[in-house]
């Protein structure tokens, strides 16, 4: 059964376009930039490799042609600088807004730099696309912006008050972002993330998400700690969904733009279940792991549970993800195996 995301992807095929992606070689960002080159699309990309690699975009080139990476050009710059968010959207018809410092233990240690990266960088950007009069500018929100809200699952009209600076941050984002609609009549789309997961996720540092970090100690036969009892829980998106949204987003009609939408998979795991589906998944691609994992304090900032109602994305962008969180992880386990080891 087709579905309105192979419609989007054939016509971007048949009728290719000029892309801006911002954060291009972090983990999201990379992934966006492989699949719209792998549709034979003109992409720009901008980063300055805080939490980018470069190891990230050379992958990306051995997955696609030669012809198709020619498309691709890349500036390396940071969004906090007004002029290069100016020159990357020259001739740009859809901006895909990824670039942020993720993190809220990062936002709590160093608040400053998150609210300068995250808000003035995203600012800076609306304003460039603004006077480039790009035709979509899709951008990176975050579940975290349902802070203390105990309702699930989580719907977009229903908020509570935020529980960290980085929360701060994409909260502010979308505001900038309703403000920039009706004061300009620029058209903007928000995407609130929920604990995306996939290849090229950064497995070190302070800040790794949960997923490339447990892999990578389980992996290497080390210790996986569980910040409190375990039943802390999440509703885990695969990358290939995250890149859905963005397309299904970028060629929104009318009654789709300036708005903000979940993108998730509508479930929840908790960390004790994931910690036995990676076990197993790895076990059955030929890892074993005997540990048991220990438990540590609970995380500050963090909500108890989060899922999503993605009825909204469905709905008015033709939003169905394909994978849910097992499906992810058998297509991501051996891109981890591969990489992390």
């Amino acid at each position: 059964m087709s579905t309105r995301y192979d419609a989007a992807r054939a016509e971007l095929q048949a009728s290719p376009r000029t892309w801006l992606v911002t954060g291009c070689a972090g983990f999201i960002g990379s992934n966006l930039l492989e699949t719209l080159l792998g549709l034979d699309q003109v992409v720009v990309g901008l980063d300055n490799f805080a939490t980018g690699y470069q190891h990230n975009l050379d992958e990306v080139r051995a997955q696609v042609t030669p012809a198709q990476w020619s498309r691709f050009r890349f500036i390396e710059g940071d969004i906090r600088d007004p002029d290069t968010c100016g020159g990357a959207v020259e001739g740009v018809r859809h901006v895909l807004h990824q670039a942020a410092l993720g993190s809220v233990p990062r936002s709590l240690k160093d608040p400053i730099t998150s609210n300068a990266v995250n808000v003035g960088g995203q600012l800076n950007m609306l304003v460039a696309a603004r006077d480039a009069q790009v035709q979509s500018f899709v951008y990176a929100a975050s579940s975290s912006t349902y802070g203390d809200h105990p309702g699930l699952p989580k719907v977009e009209d229903r908020i509570g008050k935020p529980l960290s600076p980085y929360a701060v941050t994409k909260l502010v984002n979308e505001l900038y972002a309703d403000v920039f609609a009706r004061a300009y009549g620029f058209q903007t789309v928000g995407l609130r993330y929920f604990n995306v997961f996939g290849k090229r996720q950064d497995p070190d540092g302070a800040y790794a998400a949960v997923i490339p970090k447990w892999v990578s100690s389980m992996i290497r036969d080390q210790e996986v700690i569980i910040n409190g009892d375990g039943e802390t829980s999440r509703d885990f998106c695969y990358i290939d969904n995250v890149v859905q949204a963005n397309l299904l987003a970028s060629l929104a009609g009318p009654g789709g733009v300036n708005q903000v939408y979940n993108v998730a998979f509508n479930a929840r795991t908790s960390l004790n279940e994931l910690f036995t589906y990676l076990r197993d998944i790895l076990g059955r691609n030929g890892v074993a792991y005997g540990r048991e994992p220990r438990h540590g304090d609970f995380r500050a900032g963090d909500v108890r549970h989060s899922q999503a109602d993605i009825s909204k994305a469905r709905d008015l962008l033709g939003y169905e993800p394909r994978f849910d969180i097992l499906g992810g992880l058998e297509r991501a386990m051996p891109w981890y195996i591969q990489f992390l080891r």
